[in-house]
């Protein structure tokens, strides 16, 4: 390929263009640069050497001299609600909807993030009305799961059915189980009411909402029984054992007073027997000790103990076995008091360490909860009491 003359002249050209453009966006950055607070590269000089509350006042002085820094301001907000400063979070955002040339997008996220900061710092209805101006738009889901939060903490049931209701109609993720919940607790409240109607309402609404709710069959049963009727609270009750048999220790002792009011003692106690024997449980164990000991004296509860404790030996195990050896006659005073003592040690660690434990937090507590209290997780705790401290 030849090289023409007038290449000679294009190739210079060139290079003056490129030179030309450079300039031109070296004077871009500087001009920039120089536009940034200096406050914001103090900021980031804070960060770099591990000063964040340093860092966070220079920021602060960056929103105050350029209020332009919405994606700062967003930032410091969020902070400070990390850092449980909620009255500093509050004013950031508060400021921010305050601002009548703040566009609609940005405003909406200045209301979410201010409900937000309601929401953690207790102060529910506000965050509720924060929370309710932004039901339509891109924060309508989680204003909706914020809304149902609150409602579930404030135990407005009926509320609550209502939003998971609307909930499920936007797409998001099933929470029927959530909602069987709800209709349950609205039965309990009925319960204590006298109003059968309603309970049997919201009970069938709950199964509706799910089918293997223990929770609802419970209180079927104990519905039953409260009006007489124990043949069928039984039933509800066995029910229990064949969707989740981790929550049978928690009708195991009414299913037995049922039978022994339909004078079928003995087999109730067959049937926890057969129960135990498909899954282990301390606690149902110890439900069949007393009906054992109550209606076949303390050897046939010991040896119950007894044989238990070599299957599945356990402090509340030992627990049994020795408050059954304490009652027989036959020993001598020091061998009781011996007995006596160790029982005595082995309650008291008992009483001590066995407790009902929430898996998702650990929350733990002597009674048990449908919901935990601390973290309002619907059937996160154990029906099952553990043994460590």
């Amino acid at each position: 390929m030849e090289l023409e003359a007038w290449h000679l002249l294009v190739i210079p050209l060139f290079f003056a263009l490129g030179w030309a453009a450079a300039r031109v966006d070296i004077r871009h950055v500087m001009h920039e640069s120089r536009a940034v607070p200096r406050a914001y590269f103090k900021g980031l000089n804070f960060l770099l050497n591990e000063q964040p509350d340093k860092a966070i006042e220079a920021f602060l002085e960056v929103t105050r001299l350029d209020p332009d820094t919405l994606e700062l301001h967003f930032a410091l907000g969020a902070l400070f609600r990390r850092r449980g400063e909620l009255d500093r979070a509050i004013r950031i955002h508060q400021n921010l909807l305050d601002r009548a040339d703040l566009a609609q997008d940005p405003r909406n996220k200045a209301l979410y993030e201010l409900g937000l900061d309601f929401f953690k710092a207790g102060l529910l209805d506000r965050a509720e009305t924060a929370f309710r101006r932004l039901e339509t738009g891109v924060h309508a889901q989680d204003a909706l799961r914020h809304i149902l939060d609150i409602q579930m903490l404030t135990k407005d049931w009926a509320e609550a059915i209502q939003t998971a209701g609307r909930l499920e109609r936007m797409g998001c993720p099933t929470v029927n189980a959530d909602v069987a919940q709800f209709h349950c607790e609205l039965a309990s409240a009925a319960l204590l009411r006298d109003d059968e109607e309603a309970v049997r309402r919201h009970l069938d609404l709950a199964l509706q909402q799910n089918r293997r709710s223990a929770r609802a069959w419970s209180m079927l049963g104990d519905l039953e029984a409260r009006i007489g009727n124990d043949a069928q609270a039984i039933q509800h009750w066995r029910r229990v054992e064949e969707l989740n048999p981790a929550y049978l220790p928690l009708v195991a002792e009414r299913m037995l007073q049922a039978h022994g009011r339909l004078g079928q003692t003995q087999t109730g106690l067959d049937l926890l027997r057969t129960y135990l024997e498909r899954r282990p449980s301390a606690d149902l164990l110890h439900i069949l000790f007393q009906g054992v000991a109550e209606n076949l004296g303390w050897e046939a509860a010991r040896q119950l103990a007894a044989g238990e404790l070599k299957r599945n030996p356990g402090l509340r195990v030992l627990d049994d076995y020795l408050q059954a050896s304490n009652a027989l006659e036959g020993e001598s005073a020091h061998q009781r008091v011996e007995h006596q003592l160790a029982q005595d040690l082995v309650h008291r660690q008992v009483s001590r360490e066995a407790h009902y434990t929430c898996v998702h937090c650990g929350f733990k507590s002597h009674q048990f909860f449908w919901q935990c209290p601390a973290c309002a997780r619907w059937e996160g705790i154990s029906p099952e009491r553990g043994e460590h401290a």
